[in-house]
């Protein structure tokens, strides 16, 4: 789908977070030389046409105490579409993904500890048939994720791929080594 000049700025724009004021869409309006009514307007059409699927609040699940894991599961394809239904229904699923990989849905789980995250991954298990796999991480590096929006924009920040393809090569090589002892 194209996305109009004005839909791009106000989604990227959007990505930066919403100020902390009354009437934020006011503001933002005025930052984009719009009125509130055409922003409200712009993203309730995006929000139907099912390309701004979510606008709230994204709090650090770690600074309020919680854990996170990735974790996955191998299933036969015949059975991919009921297991990831069963795995996406648990509230503490935050991502279900297909994966073309032996183990085929990967999804991330946020709990109160891990003891928690075992038994909810037990769960799992028994309701699938199947063993789940989960790697915590060691440590965490948050990449923002924002989409450049623009096709200028992206031109402009091809430059910053390099660093972050050279990060993403490290993380892949940290993570087979973690997988390889354990038999996977």
């Amino acid at each position: 789908m194209r996305l109009s000049e004005t839909e791009r700025r106000l989604l990227e724009r959007l990505q930066q977070g919403l100020p902390l004021v009354s009437r934020p869409f006011a503001l933002l309006a005025e930052e984009l030389g719009l009125t509130e009514s055409q922003v409200l307007d712009i993203l309730r059409t995006l929000k139907e046409k099912g390309i701004l699927r979510h606008l709230g609040a994204s709090p650090d699940s770690r600074q309020l105490g919680f854990v996170t894991t990735l974790a996955a599961v191998s299933v036969p394809p015949e059975e991919v579409e009921e297991a990831a239904r069963k795995i996406a229904a648990y509230p503490e699923v935050t991502h279900c993904y297909l994966r073309r990989h032996r183990l085929n849905i990967w999804f991330t789980l946020v709990a109160r500890n891990f003891e928690e995250v075992e038994r909810i991954l037990e769960e799992i298990s028994r309701a699938l048939g199947v063993q789940t796999r989960h790697f915590p991480a060691e440590k965490l590096f948050k990449l923002r994720a924002t989409f450049r929006l623009h096709p200028k924009a992206r031109r402009q920040n091809q430059g910053l791929l390099c660093p972050l393809a050279f990060f993403r090569k490290l993380t892949a090589q940290k993570f087979q080594g973690l997988l390889k002892p354990s038999g996977l």
